[in-house]
């Protein structure tokens, strides 16, 4: 999928990697900013990956059954939801109009791939990740998706775990130097 950011071009997501998979897909790529996700630990799969891929820190999968709880927005904040070519984007903005925080979802089937949710620095610890993450995952109940699928960080991980995301697999990120 391309992702067109800054040092992430695209991204290729491989649910079942095996060497003959990544013997072939690796070599089709070239360019530096393209990352794999690989649904599996690193000791299973970096001895896999040539010196061009850098090993990035553990990453967890988790999904979660999606319902259609709207959130409580807080004082001071107003919620944009918008879809454009497929992606659905919740934005948490300022009364200034500055992303406090956001996230995305494309559905795919009955299934809703969150990805890019983060609460800009100086609005975290306000709760505002869950404001979106429920957004999210009512809009996509409104659209009939059913479940929820994700990639965290650590630091994700917590969030989501109180959601009630659970782990489906880790993931080992690499990106083409």
């Amino acid at each position: 999928m391309d992702v067109g950011l800054p040092g992430h071009v695209a991204r290729h997501i491989v649910a079942a990697p095996t060497p003959d998979t990544l013997r072939r897909l690796t070599a089709t790529l070239a360019t530096p900013g393209t990352w794999l996700k690989l649904c599996a630990p690193a000791e299973a799969v970096a001895p896999l990956l040539t010196s061009r891929w850098a090993v990035q820190d553990p990453e967890f999968m988790m999904t979660a059954p999606l319902r259609p709880d709207p959130a409580e927005v807080p004082a001071g904040y107003h919620l944009a939801v918008t879809t454009r070519a497929g992606v659905t984007a919740a934005r948490l903005l300022t009364g200034a109009g500055e992303v406090a925080a956001r996230g995305q979802f494309a559905i795919a089937g009955t299934t809703a791939v969150v990805d890019q949710v983060e609460t800009a620095a100086g609005h975290r610890r306000r709760g505002l990740g869950t404001v979106v993450m429920r957004t999210i995952a009512a809009t996509a109940a409104s659209m009939g998706a059913r479940t929820g699928v994700l990639v965290a960080t650590a630091q994700g991980q917590a969030l989501y775990s109180t959601l009630g995301w659970t782990l489906h697999t880790p993931v080992t990120a690499a990106v083409l130097t």
